[in-house]
């Protein structure tokens, strides 16, 4: 059975896919990323996608793997800083760069991964998301187990 990627336009057969060493690290390297971070990957490995022609296996594998110990890491290195990289920057990067493309803003097909690398460099965190509430007590001692929700919202608004 032939299959299309929607995203790098790469087409092989399932059995073919397996069978190959390169797809087969790209594709364990896709589900190791997982979730939304992994659906945004593969959008943009359609950013280094000639337009008539499809990505070759080999291609999309040394691209993951050149990206994937930095997104495993959660940091990237960027004109000599080290720059946060978490789940949440390469989604929004990724994002930013095929809203570039989409703007005539960024020619495709990339050679590398330089513009990806700038834009998460420029990435903050989001000030308005709430940080996770820090657990409550096991037993509520001289405290109730409200009071110390209390002062635990009272930290936070601080």
């Amino acid at each position: 059975m032939k299959t299309r990627c929607p995203c790098c336009g790469a087409t092989l057969s399932l059995d073919a896919l397996v069978a190959h060493e390169s797809a087969r690290t790209a594709l364990a390297d896709c589900f190791r990323i997982g979730g939304e971070f992994g659906g945004a990957v593969c959008r943009y490995l359609g950013l280094f996608r000639p337009k008539q022609r499809e990505l070759s296996m080999e291609r999309v594998a040394r691209l993951l793997a050149e990206v994937v110990e930095d997104m495993s890491a959660g940091r990237i290195m960027r004109n000599g800083q080290v720059h946060d990289a978490p789940p949440e920057a390469w989604v929004w990067a990724v994002n930013q760069a095929i809203s570039a493309r989409d703007a005539g803003r960024l020619k495709t097909p990339l050679n590398g991964h330089g513009y990806l690398y700038e834009v998460i460099a420029s990435w903050r965190p989001d000030p308005t998301a709430l940080a996770p509430l820090p657990a409550l007590p096991a037993t509520p001692g001289k405290t109730s187990y409200a009071r110390a929700a209390i002062e635990v919202l009272r930290e936070r608004a601080k």
